[in-house]
């Protein structure tokens, strides 16, 4: 990138309420043998204030009212700030309810189109804030957060806006979107210490673990007391051959974080907070394009879905969350249950500066972005 974009602000809901209080334990909740990583009971208690504060607010679907809340967390100045807020399945639960609904009787709510529309986040985001920018929606799979950011720079290098509100949003704790996720055996069933095991290449069980969350970042070219620049980004795709489109070598985030680092020195990046979903197919892939890239003696390596899960569209966003997080501790998160080798081959206990954060989803769609302490 010939200018960065810079991070102004960040706010998240999800599972934890911050990163470095879970770095020994996770946030999971095991209820009939399923796990998943529902929100935190403080961001809970919020989001019941949000629904008793309008009937309006009450009406829309949880992956809008997470939304909502996670915005509401970030400072708005300009009213010509854009919104991009993206979603993997947009209302699920609403869309699932009138359904159900609707092979019950034949008929559904009124309202069901314009609350079940994938542009309802970004909308009611912009309308809660009170702001007039551009405001849009997309959906790409797991990347989808990514995506929003990769949209605003290109807003924000046109001059089209002077700021924009990126993020993700997802609200997949239903059992129809559960149940889908077990369908293609992908789906934690151990009942251990740590059932998403995430990143581990050795692990003989898929473990993948839903999780509920948004995030939410404001983005601007105005070099203004910012917690972060955005200094490269890379995005690649797979040809089809499976229905998650993940080919053993990782090809899409190989070609992803070549693109992302761009001229700066492989050795000068400090971590990797990795997509790894939990997957053994996905993570050993990851793992794959890493080494490919970076040689056997790469960054250090970092992962949340272990802690809170996968937040399918959110799930990127919770990523640049992490990495945000870290450069603000000044330290590199860990995973407890990977050998330092493995995590961490160079050795060394750094102090983060230069961040790369991947995503990668069904698609074959893989964005990598390269962040850097301001």
């Amino acid at each position: 990138m010939k200018n960065p974009i810079y991070i102004k602000d960040y706010n998240f809901v999800g599972p934890v309420r911050n990163f470095i209080d879970f770095q020994e334990r996770h946030a999971f909740s095991l209820k009939q043998d399923v796990w998943t990583a529902p929100l935190d009971q403080e961001f809970e208690s919020k989001l019941m204030d949000l629904r008793e504060s309008s009937p309006q607010y009450a009406s829309l679907d949880r992956s809008v009212q997470l939304a909502l809340l996670a915005a509401r967390g970030i400072e708005v100045s300009d009213a010509a700030t854009g919104v991009n807020i993206g979603s993997s399945r947009g209302a699920t639960g609403l869309w699932e309810a009138a359904f159900s609904r609707f092979r019950e009787s034949g008929t559904v709510p009124t309202d069901t189109s314009p609350l079940t529309t994938l542009g309802n986040i970004s909308s009611w985001v912009a309308q809660d804030l009170q702001l007039e920018g551009a405001c849009l929606s997309h959906s790409i799979t797991c990347a989808t957060g990514s995506h929003a950011i990769l949209n605003a720079i290109a807003w924000l290098a046109s001059s089209m806006s002077p700021c924009f509100l990126v993020g993700g949003s997802e609200a997949p704790l239903t059992e129809f979107t559960i149940a889908q996720m077990r369908a293609m055996r992908i789906y934690a069933r151990n009942q251990e210490d740590f059932p998403c095991k995430a990143m581990d290449p050795n692990k003989r069980d898929n473990s993948m673990i839903l999780g509920e969350a948004a995030a939410m970042f404001l983005l601007t070219k105005a070099e203004d007391n910012p917690l972060a620049k955005i200094i490269g980004y890379g995005t690649a795709i797979e040809a089809l051959k499976s229905p998650t489109s993940v080919s053993a070598k990782g090809n899409c985030l190989r070609d992803s974080m070549t693109r992302a680092l761009g001229p700066y020195d492989p050795t000068t990046v400090d971590a990797i907070v990795t997509h790894a979903p939990g997957t053994i197919k996905g993570d050993r892939a990851e793992l794959a394009a890493v080494q490919s890239v970076f040689g056997e003696q790469h960054p250090q390596l970092c992962n949340n879905k272990w802690i809170l899960g996968h937040s399918l569209g959110a799930s990127s966003s919770l990523n640049l969350a992490m990495a945000l997080e870290m450069l603000k501790k000044g330290s590199i998160f860990k995973l407890p249950y990977l050998e330092n080798a493995l995590v961490n081959p160079r050795g060394d206990q750094r102090i983060p500066k230069r961040i790369m954060v991947n995503a990668t989803g069904f698609g074959g769609n893989a964005v990598s972005l390269l962040i850097e302490k301001a």
